[in-house]
């Protein structure tokens, strides 16, 4: 081999080092932009995936929601300041015995289980009104949203009449269909419309089920709720004759036998 084919084959081997070594060069560089592009990818999505996950956080239940509505829709049959004003029975009738209960109370139902008839007779005899005062706090303390959603449906139902809404309440307190306080039954809108299918007024009731699922009276409850809660009362069941406390004899709790009851009411009565 001749010393000019040497050299020319030694510079030949050079030059493909170095093509060799440029071609390495620019994937090295092709490879850690792309690992650097992935990288930046990955801490942008984990940041919009934080900055999603706080804003969920952020974001007001549907039932905050409602509180916060501006514009809130009244069940027919309600009064007063947006419409947390309920009243039943003849208006002739001159004394008002206030309620105030949560649809979960466990002690409520014991209540309108045991004096809610003699309650109903003294409505429909004239001897005074109702007012009814409806609570949630047993959501909050018990976890949950039936007493809200409960609250709601009650709406519906004081929106077809003013029995429809006692019947309804009568049922939800009934030992058919009320649940123990831990049990959020009342969450479920299909719950609440199986026990509207007892009451005659509601059964099969088209409007009224419709209300249900849509929530249509959330921020009416939520309001009757806030009234409660300005209300000064802080637990259920809570009788009022025309404000002032209506109890059992020697107790400061409402009366819970029918006997203690009449007797309390016509001394409220009296008064």
């Amino acid at each position: 081999m001749s010393k000019r084919n040497t050299q020319a084959n030694k510079a030949a081997a050079r030059e493909r080092l170095r093509a060799e070594r440029e071609r390495q060069v620019k994937k090295d560089k092709a490879r850690k932009q792309i690992v650097v592009a992935v990288s930046v990818v990955a801490v942008l999505a984990v940041a919009g995936g934080v900055g999603y996950g706080v804003m969920q956080l952020n974001k007001p239940s549907g039932w905050e929601a409602a509180a916060d509505a501006k514009n809130v829709t009244v069940p027919k049959n309600a009064s007063g300041d947006d419409g947390t004003t309920v009243v039943v029975g003849k208006s002739t009738a001159k004394k008002t015995l206030e309620m105030y209960e949560d649809s979960r109370c466990p002690i409520c139902a014991t209540f309108e289980q045991t004096i809610g008839e003699t309650v109903a007779k003294d409505v429909e005899a004239g001897k005074y009104k109702v007012k009814y005062v409806g609570a949630t706090f047993i959501d909050n303390t018990d976890n949950g949203e039936g007493s809200k959603n409960a609250l709601s449906a009650l709406g519906a139902a004081l929106n077809i009449s003013t029995e429809a809404f006692m019947d309804y309440k009568a049922a939800l307190y009934s030992a058919k269909y009320h649940p123990q306080e831990s049990d959020d039954k009342f969450g479920k809108d299909s719950y609440l419309i199986e026990v509207a299918n007892s009451v005659e007024a509601l059964k099969g009731n088209a409007a009224f089920e419709k209300d249900v699922k849509d929530g249509t009276y959330d921020s009416w409850a939520m309001k009757m709720s806030e009234a409660f809660d300005k209300s000064g009362v802080e637990g259920t069941p809570t009788l009022k004759m025309d404000g002032k406390a209506v109890t059992a004899e020697g107790s400061k709790n409402a009366p819970m036998t029918v006997a203690d009851f009449n007797a309390a009411v016509a001394k409220a009565l009296k008064a």
